[in-house]
């Protein structure tokens, strides 16, 4: 037997003093082929890191513009290269998308060149004249132009993606009979959801038709996307029904008189106990009438217009006698009866009194005559009158309200209906609320009836629709993601990594108590240990060499005896030089 001394006092083996030294010693010791699968290991490592930090800082596309010719997406992609803003195609290479913080400065700046111009040319056709051009060409390229300059400004109302407008302008002519009038259509290219208003139609109706010499609105077509038409060009005064303005009248007229009647209603009843519903006719007819009366002045106030009197006085007698030649003789000439003698056929005047009497009816006129006219003035009344549009001809109304809920006896809510004096009150409110006029044939009609609770659609959207949430859920899951993998790599990779090139070993770390042990010839140790002390024995390099050679010759032993042919092997490669 062999007796091996374990001295507490030998020599050790020195430790490096820092945790970095200790690594950089045992990252040496390592074969080559680990330290190639470390570095790898460690470059997957980092690379996978970066990527995923570099993918989550990839910034979201917007489309800046979609559904544009080609001629306009080359132009916008020789900009957008030009100012060295990022951009890409959309699946089906439809819309043109750049980051999501560039698209409004963007459409900006394109806007600025004219970009995009909608696959329509404006009078910027006109610039490029050529000499000797034909005036066949010139009327052409005229109405190209305007075409196109009626195209963008339409294009620009907030519900049309695009448009094209179609110009029918016939050869004038120096004979009126052949005169013929212009014509357009219009075709509006809506955006999605989208709808065009009766006044909006109405709109480009009047734009296309003040643009073109002659050309009436009744002349204007204009469609949408789909081939249906939106204008009307039906005559307004062939039109028997009402126009849209029209309609819209009755509907405020309407809505009117339900406000008032429902803010009569509210604080009697309570918010949600009543319905109103109302009908109003109305007179949209146009008429005008002129009217002249005359009416005789009453007596005492009777005015002269105008008055012409007329006086004429004859001094020779009437015709009188026996008809024949001599009653049919001229009368003599006047003579004065003192002067003259008398004519023939003329009594000659008696003398004295008689005489005197006798001159002096021979003096007075014979025949005399008046004329009295008058004038009055007359009661004239002349009347214009024109009756307004939109009169109201009738109102129906008609008024719900719900019954109240008592309690029984039993405890339970049972609908009671309203009161006479109570229905009587409401209709009397009612009534004023909505200018009730019986002479106009208004009608007023309250009830009350239990009401039935109806179920209200959720309108709310769900949270896994809503576009807002969905993104920000989107944006939460990729920067989670990039933290569990930066957490996998530095807790699973690196961590594991350091602490095996840093920590010491637990025959470093631990001091076991020294003893003395006697070793037999194969190198174990005699006699029993306690526990836990045979993996705690320290020995010198001395006692730790012959005891590693003693270990190796015990197993050579053992290794020759199992197998001696595998033994002489070895034995003749050593003999032989062979290594």
């Amino acid at each position: 037997m062999a007796d091996a001394v374990l001295d507490p006092n030998a020599a050790q083996t020195a430790l490096p003093s820092t945790p970095l030294a200790l690594a950089q010693q045992r990252l040496a010791a390592m074969p080559m082929q680990k330290k190639m699968a470390l570095a790898g290991s460690l470059a997957m490592a980092i690379a996978l890191l970066v990527g995923l930090l570099l993918w989550s800082r990839v910034p979201d596309y917007e489309v800046l513009f979609s559904n544009i010719n080609d001629k306009d997406g080359g132009a916008i992609v020789a900009a957008l290269q030009q100012a060295n803003v990022p951009y890409k195609y959309s699946e089906g290479g439809h819309a043109i998308l750049v980051p999501a913080q560039h698209v409004h400065d963007t459409r900006l700046k394109l806007a600025a060149q004219g970009l995009p111009r909608g696959g329509s040319v404006g009078f910027e056709l006109m610039e490029s004249q050529k000499l000797g051009q034909s005036q066949f060409s010139e009327q052409v390229t005229y109405q190209r132009a305007l075409e196109g300059e009626l195209a963008r400004t339409i294009g620009t109302l907030a519900a049309v993606d695009g448009a094209r407008v179609h110009l029918a302008i016939p050869k004038q002519s120096a004979f009126l009979r052949d005169d013929q009038k212009p014509s357009a259509s219009v075709v509006v290219s809506l955006l999605g959801g989208r709808t065009l208003s009766p006044e909006q139609v109405g709109g480009i109706v009047h734009l296309v038709a003040s643009s073109v010499p002659q050309l009436q609105p009744t002349a204007v077509s204009v469609l949408d996307q789909n081939g249906n038409l939106l204008s009307n060009n039906r005559d307004a005064k062939d039109n028997a029904s009402l126009n849209p303005t029209q309609l819209k009248y009755v509907s405020e007229i309407e809505a009117a008189t339900i406000r008032r009647i429902e803010g009569i209603l509210e604080p009697l009843v309570g918010r949600g106990n009543y319905r109103v519903q109302t009908a109003a006719d109305i007179d949209f007819n146009q008429a005008e009438q002129t009217a002249e009366t005359y009416k005789p002045n009453p007596l005492p106030q009777t005015a002269i217009r105008s008055q012409q009197l007329s006086e004429s006085v004859s001094n020779q007698p009437n015709a009188g006698g026996v008809p024949g030649a001599l009653t049919n003789q001229p009368p003599a000439p006047a003579t004065a009866p003192i002067t003259t003698p008398p004519a023939p056929g003329t009594p000659a005047p008696a003398a004295g009194a008689q005489g005197a009497q006798a001159a002096t009816n021979a003096a007075i006129p014979i025949n005399s005559r008046k004329d009295s006219t008058t004038n009055y003035e007359l009661d004239k009344t002349v009347q214009h009158v024109k009756q307004s549009v939109g009169q109201i001809k009738r109102l129906s109304v008609a008024v719900l309200v719900n019954q109240k809920v008592e309690t029984d006896k039993d405890g339970k809510a049972v609908p009671v209906p309203l009161k006479e004096e109570e229905i009587q009150r409401i209709t009397a409110l009612a009534r004023e609320a909505m200018g009730f006029n019986e002479a106009r044939g208004d009608t007023l009609n309250v009830a009350s009836a239990p009401f039935t609770a109806v179920a209200e659609p959720e309108l709310d959207t769900p949270i896994w629709k809503d576009p807002e949430t969905m993104g920000f859920a989107r944006e939460l899951i990729k920067y989670l993601l990039v933290a569990g993998v930066a957490a996998y790599l530095l807790l699973g990779v690196l961590r594991p990594l350091v602490r095996s090139l840093t920590a010491p070993n637990d025959t470093e770390e631990d001091e076991p108590e020294v003893r003395d042990v006697t070793l037999d010839e194969n190198g174990q140790p005699v006699g029993s240990l306690q526990g836990g002390e045979a993996a705690q024995i320290e020995m010198s390099p001395e006692a730790r060499a012959q005891l590693d050679f003693e270990t190796k010759l015990g197993a050579a032993r053992d290794y020759a005896k199992n197998d001696p042919k595998a033994v002489a092997e070895v034995i003749k490669h050593w003999v032989s030089g062979d290594e």
